[in-house]
């Protein structure tokens, strides 16, 4: 153990009177390695420079293969292409005044950890042995088992997974003759999906003659990632709304992956009113098999400042509250839910003073506004808006994992079938067999049905108005007209009276 092993912990601590060594030429696993990101200062002194350093994942390699342990390097900082190792972090600077440059262009990248992955393939289960370079606590599991097929680790720098083949619980995948393949998650958080863990996708090939053992890891996400329906809870009187958006918290974001920097939004819709909001209890849900994190607990302060940060106001106006976390999922699910308590107070609210606790074991305060203000009893309308019930918001967003798996088995055609046609199901009281209807289709067969009717009636209403008009024509002119030396003279003058009342011009005989 050294302070790197043990960073995070309270396991080194001061002693009078005792000196400490550490021996930085041991070697360590540097198969599978995450640096974490400080942006705005590099440390004032290193242990190598290396000039003429193409691009920051060469000065990254560089660093993992140093003949020291190198623990952080900058690129770019101090000069064009110039790569700069140390091995120091913010574990073994705890002892150091002013160990860093404040350069807000300028980014520090610090090692977290280094695994080594190895497979062990053997008659009856294939065990996955793992090895890191700081103290684990967490789990590793089957990704499509992470609550039956498990294992769970306090404190230790190797531990194991054994999958059995006639486990189902495991579901173990065979492909082809002999070869049997698995995805595992090495999960740093007990209970949810971080950007800090690591997916692996391990294989075990069996022959008569010989065995191969291969391991890989797949942290990118292929193809696009279908947005999920976010819905947003407005409550009255003040109208409070809870948003899941970018750092800058001015767009709503409805689906995101593991590590994507997101911010929560809690916000009065009305400008213009009297009051300020806190939050407290705020709980990230997953509605699967009813898992739960506490983000910010009863006192409104953050529990784990890895997670979620402290609440804090807009720079803009006092009416928004935001607080920053990285994108974050439960193991069995691809929807994470946030509840919180939110409690108007007037005319403003009073934060409260949380400890936080650095990388070095330090305890550091800051400031949340997750508090009820004290109740002053001055006036009634004071103590009546100090009383108002608690206000129940509830967001949810997608996030999907950043391993990838089993993506590029899928049909290329299937999401574009999906958004293009839509089948429902119609029941048939005679019947009991159920019937698939095209329902895009139904539509348009629906609706050249009624323009053929209308057509049809408007011809039928063109036709019978057109003959009514010849029938008037026809009785207007039939007449009777009397043939001369057939009738008598009244008959010839009735004949001469009809011709004149249909409309003929009068003639004479």
């Amino acid at each position: 153990m050294d302070r790197l092993t043990v960073a995070g912990s309270s396991a080194f601590q001061t002693a009078k009177g005792m000196d400490y060594l550490e021996n930085h030429c041991v070697e360590e696993p540097v198969k599978l390695c995450e640096f974490k990101k400080l942006t705005g200062r590099i440390l004032k002194t290193v242990d190598s420079v290396y000039q003429d350093v193409g691009t920051s994942d060469e000065c990254r390699e560089l660093c993992l293969n140093s003949p020291f342990r190198c623990h952080s390097y900058d690129y770019g900082d101090t000069g064009d292409m110039v790569c700069r190792l140390s091995h120091h972090s913010r574990a073994t600077l705890s002892d150091i005044q002013e160990p860093y440059l404040d350069v807000p262009e300028a980014s520090t990248y610090e090692l977290s950890s280094c695994y080594n992955v190895t497979i062990d393939c053997r008659a009856g289960d294939m065990v996955t042995r793992i090895q890191t370079s700081k103290l684990f606590y967490g789990k590793v599991y089957a990704k499509g088992s992470p609550n039956s097929c498990v294992q769970d680790v306090k404190g230790a720098l190797e531990f194991e997974l054994r999958m059995a083949y006639d486990d189902l619980e495991c579901n173990i995948r065979q492909q082809g003759l002999g070869r049997y393949l698995n995805d595992v998650v090495i999960q740093h958080h007990d209970t949810i999906v971080t950007s800090s863990d690591l997916g692996l996708a391990v294989t075990c090939q069996y022959d008569l003659t010989n065995k191969t053992v291969s391991n890989e890891v797949d942290l990118g996400v292929h193809g696009d990632i279908t947005p999920a329906l976010s819905e947003e809870v407005i409550v009255d009187s003040p109208n409070v709304a809870m948003k899941i958006t970018d750092r800058s918290g001015n767009d709503a974001i409805p689906s995101a992956e593991v590590g994507d920097p997101l911010a929560l939004k809690f916000e009065i819709l009305d400008p213009n009113s009297p009051y300020e909001i806190f939050v407290r209890e705020l709980v990230a849900m997953d509605g699967v098999d009813s898992s739960e994190i506490v983000l910010i607990d009863s006192d409104g302060c953050p529990t784990d400042h890895v997670i979620m940060g402290p609440l804090y106001k807009s720079a803009t106006t006092g009416k928004i509250l935001l607080s920053h976390f990285d994108a974050f999922k439960f193991p069995s699910s691809e929807v994470v839910q946030f509840r919180a308590l939110v409690t108007p107070c007037m005319p403003t609210c009073e934060p409260v003073q949380c400890d936080q606790e650095e990388m070095t074991g330090e305890l550091r305060s800051v400031i949340s506004y997750g508090r009820r203000r004290r109740r002053r009893r001055s006036t009634a309308a004071a103590a009546a808006a100090q009383s108002r019930e608690d206000l129940l918001l509830v967001q949810s967003i997608q996030i999907t994992d950043k391993f990838g798996f089993e993506r590029d088995g899928k049909l290329p055609n299937a999401t574009s079938a999906t958004r293009d046609t839509v089948f429902v199901e119609s029941e048939d009281i005679s019947s009991s067999m159920g019937m698939c209807i095209n329902l895009g289709e139904a539509i348009v067969a629906g609706t050249v049905f009624l323009v053929a009717q209308i057509a049809i009636i408007a011809a039928w209403t063109f036709t019978w108005q057109r003959r009514r008009q010849m029938l008037k024509h026809q009785e207007a002119l039939s007449v009777s007209v009397s043939v001369p030396g057939m009738h008598s003279v009244p008959g010839r003058t009735d004949s001469l009276c009809k011709l004149y009342d249909a409309g003929y011009s009068a003639r004479r005989f």
